[in-house]
């Protein structure tokens, strides 16, 4: 069981029948009544976002997922190719499952899915990912005072900023839980 002081970002809870992760939330303890904690939950087969207020000590179980990893093949009109790296068979996934992912897709890479109740809900990137530079503009030397930052378009379609000295062809690490530059590899 989940209570309501274990809430931090990331953690996952069955809320409604439907396995939540929690985005923010925040307890709160006014001066009169009881302590409540404000969170923020995004649904993990939906994606939808739901604010949501729960009295303190309110508790929770936890969702039953099961974890997977899958390899990333190919893409197809709609459809999007995956292979169970354990027993080699494939999956294919729509592009409402992807929209966490969707950005971050490349080929040969290990992706890990979430099933609930035996079936795919969602599929995580890896924490990390490697991307190429593949358009930016030139970074000008000495016209700033402190670093400074320009937008730079990666191999599977992401926009990002980067450092001045970063150029197109260069291979740069990506957070995918926000989308930010790490360094250059």
């Amino acid at each position: 069981m989940i209570a309501t002081s274990d809430f931090r970002k990331g953690v996952r809870i069955l809320f409604r029948g439907d396995p939540w992760i929690i985005v923010d939330f925040a307890h709160v303890k006014p001066g009169k009544g009881g302590a409540f904690v404000r969170t923020k939950l995004r649904n993990l087969r939906t994606a939808n976002i739901l604010d949501e207020t729960f009295r303190s000590g309110e508790k929770f179980e936890a969702p039953d997922l099961d974890q997977k990893p899958m390899q990333y093949l190919y893409c197809d009109d709609d459809l999007c190719h995956f292979m169970d790296q354990e027993s080699f068979e494939q999956e294919s996934f729509d592009e409402s499952q992807l929209s966490q992912v969707g950005k971050y897709l490349k080929e040969g890479i290990i992706y890990t899915v979430l099933s609930f109740e035996g079936k795919p809900i969602s599929i995580e990137a890896p924490t990390f990912m490697e991307l190429k530079v593949v358009e930016t503009v030139p970074g000008v030397k000495g016209n700033t005072a402190q670093g400074g930052s320009k937008l730079a378009k990666l191999e599977t379609g992401l926009t990002v900023q980067v450092p001045l000295f970063i150029n197109e062809g260069e291979i740069i690490k990506v957070d995918t839980r926000d989308g930010g530059y790490i360094e250059r590899v």
